[in-house]
């Protein structure tokens, strides 16, 4: 059961899992840490391989995410630039835990933004929004990607996760309802964590430099 975040005037209504094929939120403790295999994330109960999708980047040329990222460590979000909360708050904690990341484990990954909104997410704007979190945000290795709603449902499905849903808010705009949790995906291709709202810069931090080794295979 993924998170939603739903965003509006009041902010992102958000819930934690409570699934039990989604297990609790992890905190960033060495017990529970010690309990999940050593991740600090929260880690699926059925593990999936990086997921094949192709949108538009920012320059619009078309990225397929599990050509072009394969290999890499790779953080994958699905938000939108007019998220008053959640998404910001998400993005920030990943530009922090790439500085704090043990082993240049930072400068080795790849963080991949999905706009659930393409309507208002032009390309200038997700450059403008991303650049605020983190330089490096602007080029490789990070990609903004968009695409028609129909695709970027696909690129949903791929992963896993609930579609991104609009709804009408007043004065005739509108509000986007989507999956908050950040996918990663080690270097030997596999989904080993999810990341909630609840997660910490040190919960991404602690976790980067085995997802660039994959050195925290599961069993």
């Amino acid at each position: 059961m993924a998170l939603l975040c739903l965003a509006g005037s009041a902010g992102c209504a958000t819930s934690e899992p409570t699934h039990p094929a989604d297990g609790p939120p992890v905190r960033s403790s060495a017990a529970v840490a010690t309990a999940t295999g050593g991740w600090h994330g929260t880690v699926p109960k059925v593990s999936r391989s990086r997921p094949s999708f192709t949108l538009t980047d920012t320059a619009g040329h078309s990225f397929d995410f599990a050509r072009q990222t394969a290999g890499r460590a790779t953080l994958l979000f699905f938000g939108y630039t007019n998220c008053p909360d959640v998404c910001p708050t998400t993005m920030a904690d990943i530009a922090a835990a790439k500085r704090l990341a043990r082993n240049d484990a930072g400068s080795a990954l790849t963080v991949v933004f999905v706009t659930t909104d393409p309507g208002r997410d032009s390309a200038e704007a997700l450059r403008r929004w991303l650049d605020q979190f983190d330089s490096s945000f602007t080029g490789s290795p990070a990609h903004r990607l968009t695409g028609s709603p129909a695709q970027i449902d696909a690129a949903q499905q791929a992963v896993g996760i609930p579609l991104a849903q609009t709804q009408q808010a007043p004065g005739g705009q509108y509000d986007v309802a989507h999956a908050a949790q950040v996918a990663a995906y080690g270097v030997d291709d596999v989904q080993h964590v999810l990341y909630f709202a609840s997660s910490t810069v040190a919960d991404y931090a602690a976790d980067l430099p085995r997802l660039v080794t994959a050195s925290g295979e599961r069993p």
